[in-house]
């Protein structure tokens, strides 16, 4: 295959070893010919892996057999995953009932649950690279490529660096984009005993669904793993203590019949979109581009399209390009994240089962802010007009069959089944 950029691409790093870094070794190492270019994996050996349960998308299923080349069934028991066939919903919205959003083709498409320290260890022994231990503390772009800032050793020049260094602690009005219309902003994370069986002899094959449970501080979700299951509840810290929340939690884990936990973490969060995801030489990727709350299972799927962009424009595309190209791409990015905020956003605009200050505050005060928040001339895409329109499809009598493939970061199947959950 030719590939124009690829002479272009001759030292490659990536920062960060978690889940979205993983991939980008991987892909790099996959896409590059073995000797033609030099791969640096970075990354802090003092900043440990969390291994949270997660969930994915249909994608991911298909990448990381191309990325390992094991087959499917190999790569589940890996992961210790079971078959994620979409997301029930319990006690949102409007009618406070409760209804599942399908992958589809319904009952056919399926994601994973997966640990995420498992998929990183799997994704290590697919990826040929120089790794290196060191605490990063600058990335810039320079005019021939970028350069790395390390404590302790010399700066290294690279002609592509993928930052997965994850979000920071505060957000900066000048380089990004506060998803102000999302109400969350904590989890806590529990591991709880395995309520999916393991089969030595092969995969888990039973259909299994990330529970996405309404509560009176948010939500809860539940991800079953083979090992184990994980539990998250995610709230507002300004609006619930975190003391009412593990209140509610133990009272939610005693009717579930689940007598034991260990607990993992307390993760603040911001719900934001990094405004320059590209630049011709530095990609951020993961949580360092974009993150929201789990409640779609968005960080996952969103990293494997901010690599997967990058590395086909920096390959297929000469690097007289580039210069021209990077806004394009970036943008089309930042696109698609602030359309997947708007439509996690938009699963609190009818409440839920409880009438409670979380509630309230979730579907009057926060979900209104959208309109202003994705305004056009704030943050230079069209996400909101997408969006917009694909909401006006739904309230049409008829769709017509040419809209049937309409997007908005995500299908208008999926606009569909959550707007007849919602009560839309």
């Amino acid at each position: 295959m030719i590939q124009p950029g690829s002479q272009s691409l001759r030292k490659v790093a990536v920062i960060g070893r978690g889940t979205a870094g993983s991939l980008a070794a991987a892909s790099v190492t996959g896409l590059l010919p073995d000797g033609d270019h030099e791969l640096h994996h970075i990354y802090d050996s003092r900043i440990p892996i969390i291994g949270v349960g997660e969930g994915s998308w249909p994608s991911l299923v298909q990448e990381l057999q191309q990325l390992t080349k094991l087959p499917h069934e190999t790569v589940q028991q890996r992961l210790k995953g079971t078959r994620k066939y979409g997301v029930a919903f319990e006690g949102w919205g409007r009618l406070a009932r409760d209804f599942t959003h399908y992958f589809t083709p319904q009952q056919v498409s399926y994601a994973y649950h997966l640990s995420a320290d498992l998929v990183v260890e799997l994704l290590q022994e697919s990826t040929r690279a120089r790794h290196i231990d060191a605490k990063v503390l600058d990335v810039t772009r320079v005019d021939d490529g970028a350069r790395v800032e390390f404590e302790g050793r010399e700066p290294e020049r690279y002609d592509l660096v993928f930052d997965a260094r994850g979000f920071g602690k505060e957000l900066d009005a000048d380089e990004h984009i506060d998803i102000s219309f999302i109400p969350t902003n904590t989890a806590v994370i529990r591991r709880c005993p395995s309520i999916v069986g393991g089969d030595e002899d092969g995969p888990a094959l039973q259909h299994t669904y990330t529970r996405a449970v309404a509560r009176p501080h948010g939500w809860i979700f539940v991800i079953p793993l083979t090992v184990h299951t994980s539990y998250g509840y995610i709230f507002n810290r300004d609006v619930s203590s975190l003391a009412e929340v593990e209140a509610d939690f133990d009272e939610f884990l005693d009717a579930d019949g689940v007598a034991e936990f260990e607990q993992r973490a307390v993760i603040p969060f911001p719900n934001f979109v990094h405004r320059q995801i590209f630049d011709g030489a530095v990609a951020r990727i993961g949580n360092a581009a974009a993150f929201m709350e789990p409640l779609e299972a968005t960080a996952i799927v969103s990293a494997q399209l901010q690599i997967g962009m990058v590395l086909h424009i920096r390959l297929n595309r000469s690097v007289e390009h580039l210069e021209s190209d990077a806004p394009v791409v970036n943008r089309f990015l930042v696109n698609n994240m602030l359309c997947y905020g708007l439509f996690v956003g938009w699963h609190y605009s009818c409440g839920s089962r409880y009438d409670s200050e979380f509630w309230r505050y979730a579907r009057h005060d926060v979900w209104p802010r959208h309109r202003t928040a994705a305004d056009p001339e704030v943050v230079d895409c069209s996400a909101l007009g997408k969006f917009n329109a694909m909401i006006e499809l739904l309230n049409r009598p008829v769709i017509d069959k040419a809209d049937w493939d309409r997007m908005c970061a995500v299908p208008l199947t999926s606009y569909a089944q959550m707007s007849q959950g919602l009560g839309v």
